[in-house]
């Protein structure tokens, strides 16, 4: 310390012990930030006695033996004058939690030791103040590139930090942003301990490039300056060049990329069409069969072009009238082209003409006979519709189609038993013959019941059954046909 405070009295620069002297401050910033460090811990186990939560209040280790020589054995905090050691709020949470502590006062040979060690800390912390100020003397010697980008005094703390010039040079510039960085204790109280300052707050922070800089570019700035810091401090470590010309190129691009970003965005112009004279911006494609079938599926439609043209002088016709909905252009009014025609799309599937008449909603299901009392009836079991046969139809057109009604209407009982099906026969020919309001179930149409009539007359003949039998008599016609009689009322 002798030499170095003998160094910033006569500042000869030309002696060549004055280089080794920059080296041996370097180590020696190291040691003594150890020794401060240590001196922290010892303070820090003794003094946890009197106040345990004060370790976790304040961070820095000069601030905490400031506060302990301060405080000393007190009881009251209250009385105790902490303002221009701590910030206010953090003034605030050290009174309010010294009340509640269950610290107890220190013996006196603890407590002298105590503030013996903060003797210590504080002359070590002054000595490191005065090597710290005679590297920042000779860095524009030492590392003339570097001080140009970051400045002499935040170069030195940089360099004396570190550890020596080639110690911070093999540094990546993500972590010199972070030294010199503090614990988060001025704004958060100690609330978040573990917390650090990554934007601002660290040596980086103090260089003149950044305190000029907007606050809203800060953060962009501060990781530039680190980049550029970083290759200013490798290319000092090298001897690349002592003039310092590199350093403040790096210095002017950062200036000038500030400034860069300070600017208003300018307006997007639209692009300039090509000009119509000019060959290359027209300049056709060889034409080829593909490319010809493909102009003229694109291609635009000669009722297209009708369509897109208005005769003068005469009205158009439009999709609404009155001038209303879209207009026909010249369809229909050019010489030799009639109306507009629309083609007829033949449907694959028809769709049903036939219309269903809407019941009344006073109708039922339950019919009331004599024999069953209350039945559950299906009002579409005699529903049906018999399409028209011309009288010149082939016979066997019409047996089939008739043939067809029977068994879809009668399907319950007309089973292959030939008795039981001549007397359905017999039953449906009685039946259309006595019921001169022609109910649903039997045939309505004039025109298709002589048709019916000779078809169930040809049935009964291919069966061989006795016509005058099954008509004349309701009890023998059961015993020829063998059906219970209970079941010739439910038949129709």
């Amino acid at each position: 310390m002798q030499r170095v405070e003998h160094a910033l009295i006569e500042s000869d620069h030309s002696d060549p012990q004055y280089d080794e002297l920059i080296v041996d401050c370097n180590t020696l910033s190291v040691d003594i930030e150890n020794k401060i460090f240590m001196l922290h811990n010892f303070i820090r186990d003794k003094y946890r006695l009197k106040y345990p939560e004060l370790e976790s209040l304040v961070h820095r280790s000069i601030d905490y033996a400031r506060v302990v020589k301060k405080i000393g054995n007190a009881m009251d905090i209250t009385l105790v004058d902490l303002q221009g050691l701590l910030p206010s709020a953090i003034i605030m949470v050290v009174c309010v939690t010294a009340s509640t502590t269950n610290g107890k006062p220190l013996p006196q040979d603890v407590l002298h030791k105590t503030m013996e060690a903060c003797e210590r800390a504080f002359s070590l912390d002054s000595f490191k103040k005065k090597v710290i100020e005679f590297v920042e003397s000779r860095m524009r010697f030492i590392a003339p590139n570097f001080s140009a980008v970051a400045g002499s005094e935040v170069a030195a703390k940089l360099v004396a930090t570190a550890g020596g010039l080639t110690s911070l040079a093999n540094i990546p510039s993500d972590n010199i942003q972070l030294l010199g960085a503090k614990k988060n204790a001025n704004n958060l109280a100690g609330f978040a301990a573990g917390k650090f300052h990554h934007i601002g707050g660290c040596y980086i922070d103090l260089t003149e490039i950044i305190q000029s800089t907007p606050p809203s570019l800060r953060k962009q700035v501060y990781e530039l300056v680190a980049d550029k810091s970083i290759l200013a401090v490798r290319m000092d470590s090298a001897g690349g060049d002592p003039t310092g010309q590199y350093g403040t190129s790096l210095r002017e691009n950062i200036l000038k990329k500030i400034e860069n970003l300070q600017e208003l965005l300018s307006a997007k112009q639209p692009n300039p069409l090509p000009v119509p004279t000019d060959s290359h911006a027209y300049k056709r494609k060889r034409g080829n069969e593909r490319r010809r079938k493909m102009k003229k599926r694109y291609e635009i439609t000669e009722r297209m072009k009708l369509a897109n043209k208005i005769k003068f002088g005469v009205a158009e016709e439009n999709s609404l009238g009155d001038g209303l909905g879209v207009g026909y252009g010249m369809l229909g009014q050019a010489a030799g082209i009639g109306k507009l025609l629309l083609s007829v799309v033949k449907k694959k599937f028809k769709s049903s003409s036939t219309s269903k008449r809407a019941s009344s909603g006073l109708t039922s299901c339950l019919a009331f006979t004599p024999i069953q009392g209350i039945e559950l009836s299906n009002p579409d079991q005699f529903k049906h519709v018999l399409k028209y046969i011309p009288r010149t139809a082939h016979k066997s057109s019409i047996k089939a189609a008739y043939g067809e009604w029977l068994m879809t209407e009668y399907s319950p009982h007309y089973s292959q038993d030939i008795k039981k099906k001549g007397y359905v026969i017999c039953k449906i020919k009685k039946k259309k013959e006595n019921d001169s309001d022609k109910q649903k179930g039997v045939a309505n149409d004039d025109q298709n019941m002589s048709d019916i009539e000779e078809y169930i007359d040809s049935i009964l003949k291919e069966e061989d059954l006795n016509h005058d039998l099954a008509v004349n008599s309701k009890h023998e016609l059961a015993l020829a046909a063998s059906i219970d009689l209970d079941a010739i009322d439910f038949v129709l």
